[in-house]
């Protein structure tokens, strides 16, 4: 987890992309295919390693758009265009229209897939925390009384992972494996969540993957994901695939 940094590689592409209601790359949109909205920016991470991924996943198309943007993706109209959100952006800018929209498109069941360092978005949106089921703390906090630290990170850690919900439809296809990636430390999980990945790495939080609901939509959060070298493990892409068709209610 780094301090925030733009990165404007595409923001005036996706522009185009949205306007147009056409996804990124693509001349039309291919039937059956889940249409999945990717999210960026305030985070520098290995560019075309990680878009990659979703140009190989044959399953989806794709649109992406970045930071600072405004969030005109999240209304209504354009929101027709998508049937999954990917945050991979780490974003603390959202006024009450973005925070209204947003809501709005999970009440209808849209998908929501939640990725490495989004979990510390928003930080002064305490609705967001319940979306996702977690908080990471940018700095030292005290709530309810208790004193939290700020959240720790590692990087370029081999660590081991567990499967722990096997039969669940984002662990489909998966068994233990090791990845080298970033760890993360002292973040809260809520109880509610179903717990799809474990590790008992010294540096990281015995939970790190999970899924749960949020009003009607289908929330997944995967902490992998920091560089090309987690992009590239077969497990990561497979999980990643997973989450996206599970949180799209095609299993």
């Amino acid at each position: 987890m780094n301090s925030p940094r733009f990165r404007l590689a595409t923001p005036l592409l996706a522009l185009l992309c949205v306007l147009s209601r056409l996804p990124c790359g693509q001349a039309a949109e291919p039937a059956g295919k889940v249409r999945v909205l990717l999210v960026t920016g305030g985070h520098e991470y290995d560019t075309n390693q990680f878009l990659q991924v979703f140009r190989d996943n044959p399953d989806i198309v794709f649109t992406h758009v970045a930071h600072p943007q405004p969030p005109t993706w999240l209304a209504a109209d354009p929101a027709r265009q998508w049937d999954v959100l990917v945050l991979y952006d780490f974003w603390q800018d959202i006024d009450d229209t973005g925070k209204s929209n947003f809501l709005a498109r999970l009440r209808e069941g849209k998908g929501l897939v939640v990725l490495h360092h989004a979990i510390a978005d928003y930080q002064n949106w305490p609705e967001y925390e319940r979306v996702i089921g977690a908080r990471y703390y940018l700095a030292d906090t005290t709530r309810d009384g208790v004193k939290k630290l700020r959240s720790l990170w590692k990087h370029d850690v081999d660590f081991h992972l567990r499967v722990v919900a096997s039969e669940h439809p984002v662990t489909r296809g998966v068994s233990d494996f090791d990845i080298h990636d970033e760890t993360y430390k002292l973040y809260d999980v809520h109880p509610d969540v179903t717990l799809l990945l474990s590790t008992d790495a010294p540096t990281n939080e015995p939970n790190l993957a999970w899924a749960k609901t949020y009003g009607a939509a289908r929330v997944v959060y995967l902490q992998l994901g920091h560089d090309h070298q987690a992009y590239e493990n077969p497990n990561y892409r497979r999980l990643l695939a997973n989450a996206i068709r599970w949180t799209a209610r095609r299993e």
